[in-house]
């Protein structure tokens, strides 16, 4: 039994990806939702997949569109002083890339995979909570409408994000919590214009970060550093394109078509992590469990680590009988998790400015990254954490 349940839209995808793998080995799972078809399918987020998230894509059997449509990159750019630095994340790991393809078009193809393999997903469940999860007999109680509905079941995922009940539900005794947070966000614009570079541009500059993103050669992406004291309502379109440009090397700047806004956000940004992610029957995949800063792609590719280590573990327990997996599997996922960490705030403490930076962090950033494009083996490092660690 997988619960799948919160507001977070990253899990969606994470629980989705399990119940389509674990499906195509043919053991039988239930997804509760708390959101309709519709609302799921209605949200743009990010989506660079590492490069073992699409190789999962393609073993769940849900990757024949992903491989059509989606667009690997072999590289990226950071831009500093003016200047543009590739990355060779191929060069650098022996030909690995990660794929450029949106989470609403993966939840899609999940959705689409679920629906041919007959599978059951419950919408529009409220108040769902787990139960007995210590026990031989765990169970799931939920209402739809005015009707309680109980689901007795084997296991329960907890792949409900942040907010959700299940990690809330373990005992404060067992359960520890590690977080911190940045006094930062990213304020997000989608538009359909034409992307300024054929790949991924990461820019760090006086003025404060800017990403230059895409979803295809039609749909664009782009981010800029924002105080956690703005409010979207504060950026105009106008204003905010100004910023992302000024931010930009002038040639870059000069080639951005600018658009209005199809979607408008501003991301806080922050890492968490909660340990452990097994209590008895129940386990906690994706956000339910772990949250890091979106600067160095590891949200998605995080929850994803988890999936492929519960989705082993359970063919192993159904088909085997085998239940190491089941029992290594909150030590296994935590210390890939801890490495996404420890990426994601390299990457975001390299690239930002902080309120309390002083001239010496800022000097100490301009020897980073001077250092980065200086050496084979910094690059190589940064290149292997991108594409993804193996699992």
């Amino acid at each position: 039994m997988y619960e799948n349940q919160g507001r977070d839209h990253r899990r969606r995808a994470v629980g989705a990806a399990l119940v389509a793998a674990v499906a195509s080995a043919g053991i039988e799972n239930v997804v509760l939702e708390k959101h309709s078809r519709e609302h799921v399918l209605g949200r743009i987020r990010a989506g660079v997949l590492e490069h073992g998230f699409a190789e999962l894509m393609r073993e769940a059997q849900c990757g024949d569109r992903m491989d059509r449509e989606g667009e690997i990159h072999e590289g990226f750019f950071i831009a500093y002083n003016g200047e543009m630095h590739r990355v060779d994340l191929a060069g650098h790991t022996g030909g690995n890339s990660v794929m450029i393809y949106g989470q609403t078009e993966l939840t899609r193809d999940l959705y689409e995979a679920r629906d041919r393999m007959g599978g059951t997903v419950i919408h529009e469940a409220a108040d769902v909570q787990p139960h007995a999860m210590d026990a031989d007999a765990p169970y799931l109680t939920w209402r739809q409408g005015d009707e309680r509905h109980r689901l007795d079941c084997d296991f329960i995922i907890g792949a409900d994000g942040f907010h959700g009940v299940s990690r809330r539900s373990i005992p404060s005794n067992v359960l520890r919590e590690y977080e911190k947070t940045y006094p930062i966000g990213w304020l997000g614009v989608l538009s359909r214009t034409k992307p300024v570079s054929p790949e991924l541009i990461y820019a760090r500059h006086e003025r404060e970060f800017a990403l230059c993103s895409l979803r295809s050669q039609v749909l664009s992406r782009h981010y800029i550093q924002v105080p956690l004291s703005d409010r979207v309502e504060d950026w105009s379109d106008e204003a905010f394109w100004e910023e992302l440009k000024l931010r930009l090397p002038e040639d870059v700047a000069g080639s951005l078509i600018a658009g209005p806004s199809i979607e408008k956000s501003i991301a806080p940004l922050r890492s968490y992590v909660a340990e452990p992610m097994r209590y008895g029957r129940m386990f906690l995949a994706g956000d339910a469990a772990h949250i890091v800063p979106p600067t160095g792609a590891r949200g998605l590719n995080s929850a994803a680590s988890d999936i492929y280590y519960l989705y082993h573990a359970m063919v192993d327990h159904y088909e085997t009988g085998d239940d190491a997996g089941l029992e290594s599997y909150s030590d296994r996922a935590l210390a890939r998790i801890w490495k996404a960490q420890r990426f994601s705030w390299w990457m975001t403490m390299l690239l930002h400015r902080f309120p309390d930076h002083t001239e010496y962090d800022r000097h100490l950033q301009e020897t980073e990254l001077d250092y980065l494009f200086s050496s084979h083996a910094a690059t190589t490092s940064l290149a292997e954490n991108y594409v993804g660690l193996p699992f």
